[in-house]
């Protein structure tokens, strides 16, 4: 059984507090791309196998889509095995949810394949265990996740709208920039409720001129002025970083910004959200 898992961008992320155990309160807005790894799951004897078509991608339970696998088979006394097998196309350690996105993914056709018929909350509730995009990701769409992003209110769909993404040649631990992140500095938080009002009303120029990511590295400065320098309407880093993206309200000033941009950095799309 094969399926697509979706990739994501933050239109806005905000921290509000942080819980006792260390993890920061999030409002964030989420919004799927049409940038999607394909999944494949069958059914074998016992264990579980991963393969992938990257070769630095971990198949072992380093990787969250075997572990979506394995808390699978406990949560559910599961016999048998899986043989799972993963056509990476989102980059790795972007701030795209592509882990996230494999493990729901991996979530959705196991309760298929072995006719549980877990509900979509049971299916949050498990991935959450694993990672706190995981529950996003198996709902998608667009939608407000708040909490430590397992509180979910969907929104009206911002779809069709065009994007390029740009990620540089690094990647960042989403541990580690949460770790230096300092609540205290924040001067400014995004107008979530603003956007969110701007997005129902499908209000692009308002949504992609007031978008804000109070994770943003400052190192990433560059690359914004360049996309926005080819015409988009606004750029912002995706989730906990380095992955860049930028709205267009036009095809041909996107696919300019691609072809240049295409020339500096591998790892460059032209997509769409969805």
């Amino acid at each position: 059984m094969k399926i697509k898992a979706y990739g994501k961008v933050n239109i806005s992320l905000d921290v509000v507090g942080k819980r006792e155990d260390g993890y920061h309160l999030l409002s964030m807005i989420m919004q799927n791309i049409d940038l999607y790894d394909e999944i494949e799951v069958e059914k074998q004897k016992y264990g579980i196998t991963l393969e992938c078509n990257k070769s630095y991608v971990p198949v072992d339970n380093r990787n969250l889509a075997y572990k979506a696998a394995e808390i699978f088979k406990e949560r559910y006394d599961i016999v048998d095995g899986v043989k799972i097998n993963i056509e990476k196309n989102i980059p790795v350690s972007a701030g795209l949810a592509g882990g996230s996105t494999d493990a729901a993914a991996v979530l959705k056709v196991m309760n298929e394949l072995f006719n549980v018929n877990a509900t979509e909350a049971e299916l949050m509730e498990l991935g959450l265990r694993l990672g706190a995009d995981i529950p996003y990701c198996i709902h998608g769409g667009t939608a407000l996740c708040e909490g430590i992003g397992e509180i979910i209110t969907p929104i009206k769909s911002f779809k069709d709208k065009i994007i390029v993404l740009v990620k540089p040649a690094f990647g960042v631990s989403t541990k580690e920039v949460y770790k230096n992140f300092n609540l205290e500095k924040v001067k400014q938080h995004p107008k979530t409720a603003e956007i969110i009002n701007a997005i129902e009303n499908d209000n692009l120029n308002f949504v992609a001129s007031n978008m804000k990511n109070l994770l943003e590295n400052v190192t990433l400065r560059k690359i914004k002025e360049e996309m926005n320098a080819c015409g988009a309407i606004n750029s912002m880093m995706s989730g906990s970083g380095p992955t860049v993206f930028a709205f267009f309200d036009d095809m041909l000033k996107a696919q300019k910004c691609f072809e240049k941009m295409k020339k500096k950095y591998s790892d460059v799309f032209i997509t769409r959200t969805i």
